[in-house]
Parts: C-alpha cells; sequence; structure tokens
C-alpha cells in the first residue's frame, strides 16, 4: 500500500482533527456552472464533517478560476501552506493545456514537472498530496483544450513516479459521459455541472475511503441520485458504471 494512503487510513481511523486543502482552478473553485448546487467541496465537507461525524475537521477550498500550476507554485504559501493542512488535493490540467489565451503555451512534460514541483512542496508542509487529473471536456467546442489527455496523461506519470495518491477523474468521466458531455455531466464546453460534480465527489469518496458512520449514510447515495440525474444513459446503466 501507498505508505501515504496507509497514513490517510490511520488520520480517518482517529479522533485527531484533520485540515483538508482542495486547490486548482474554475472547476473546484465551482462557482457559477453548478447553478446553484453545491460544488464537489461542498459534497466532501458534508460527508466529511457530516455523515462521517469528523466534526473538528476544516475543509477549505482555495482554488482560483483561470489558474494554472504556475500560479499555485507562486502562490502557494497563500493557497496551501498558511492553512497548515493534513491532506492536500489538486486538479488543474484544463488551463494548462490550452494553446490561446493570455498564458504562454507549455508542453505537457512542463506541465508534469510543475505537478512534481507541487507535490514536494505539499509534502515539505507535512501533508499528504492526492492528486486529480482533470475531467474530460468537450474538444469540439474547446479546440484550444484538445491537448486534455496529455495532461491527464502527465499527472498520471507524475503520481506513479512520486508514489502519490491519484483520483482519475478523466478516466471516470470518459466512462461515464459518452458522446454528450455538454448535456450530461458538463455545464459548458469544460466545465463540470452539478452531476458532473457530483461524480467528481464520489469517485474522490471511494479513492480515499471516506466513508459514513454506521448511523449515517446520506452524502453517498445522494452523489449517485445526482450523477444519475445528468446523465444521458438509462439509469440502470449509471448506476452500475458508478459502481467501483
Amino acid at each position: 500500500m501507498n505508505p501515504e494512503r496507509h497514513r490517510l487510513n490511520a488520520a480517518l481511523s482517529s479522533a485527531a482533527a484533520l485540515t483538508w486543502v482542495c486547490t486548482g482552478d474554475s472547476i473546484t473553485q465551482g462557482l457559477v456552472h453548478t447553478h446553484g448546487e453545491r460544488t464537489y467541496v461542498d459534497h466532501l465537507h458534508e460527508l466529511i464533517r457530516g455523515d462521517m461525524s469528523r466534526i473538528h475537521d476544516t475543509v477549505i477550498n482555495t482554488a482560483m478560476s483561470g489558474w494554472r500550476i504556475v500560479l499555485l507554485l507562486e502562490d502557494f504559501e497563500r493557497r496551501v501552506a498558511r492553512w497548515n493542512p493534513d491532506v492536500v488535493t489538486l486538479m488543474v490540467g484544463t488551463n494548462d493545456c490550452s494553446d490561446a489565451g493570455l498564458f504562454p503555451t507549455i508542453s505537457a512534460e512542463e506541465f508534469g514537472a510543475s505537478i512534481g514541483a507541487f507535490v514536494r512542496r505539499v509534502r515539505d508542509v507535512g501533508a499528504i498530496p492526492v492528486l486529480q487529473t482533470p475531467p474530460t471536456l468537450d474538444v469540439q467546442h474547446a479546440p484550444e483544450r484538445a491537448r486534455i489527455g496529455a495532461f491527464a496523461e502527465a499527472v498520471r506519470t507524475v503520481a506513479v513516479r512520486e508514489n502519490v495518491i491519484l483520483i482519475d477523474q478523466f478516466a471516470r468521466f470518459a466512462k461515464l459521459g459518452g458522446d454528450d458531455l455538454t448535456g450530461g455531466l458538463l455545464s459548458d464546453a469544460f466545465h463540470p455541472g452539478a452531476a458532473g460534480h457530483a461524480v467528481l465527489a464520489r469517485e474522490i469518496a471511494h479513492e480515499l475511503g471516506l466513508r459514513p458512520v454506521a448511523e449515517r449514510d446520506r452524502v453517498l447515495p445522494d452523489l449517485d441520485q445526482r450523477a444519475r440525474s445528468g446523465q444521458v444513459m438509462p439509469a440502470d446503466a449509471v448506476s452500475e458504471q458508478l459502481s467501483p
């Protein structure tokens, strides 16, 4: 077992309070495109502090719309270190892969090098890093982000090389979304809507072993229902694919 996964499991079995920092770009920030519904960080907050009865834990969202990994590294003290985190989740790549806009175009290899630097800085502050691949997107309507698959693969490569816990959101979205992501998991060409955020939260909960206490199990079934509501495939097929 990954030693940090073992460490996380031990921490979740303890009553000691944990501080969770979730950072990234507009997908994690979660404004606008959920249309007033909960973001994946909101769902995790209720799961951790509600259903898991970890009331003394703190869940913090420091993501910024439009940001790339280089900006997160430049502002690491404010976005991560100042909170003295125990667990740090990172999801970036949707902006980094763009070859249009204000920022210079970078390669997937350069992106991966910066992801590796972020992992090392998280470990330097004593926290457990958790990497997420960015979700899939509608390349037809966001052609400037057509390299998203290569950037997701760069995150996977870093996770293997640095032995980091990985949540492969790209793979899960690709499995669930089919050919009609804009009418299901996404609100526009690349921002997940409410159903997409439910899928993101459920995948994190599964991969990190976030489980409710015996007398409570509200959030996970709700996430399944929310994910189904955004799918274009039959509900029974979605339920089968959502199962771990």
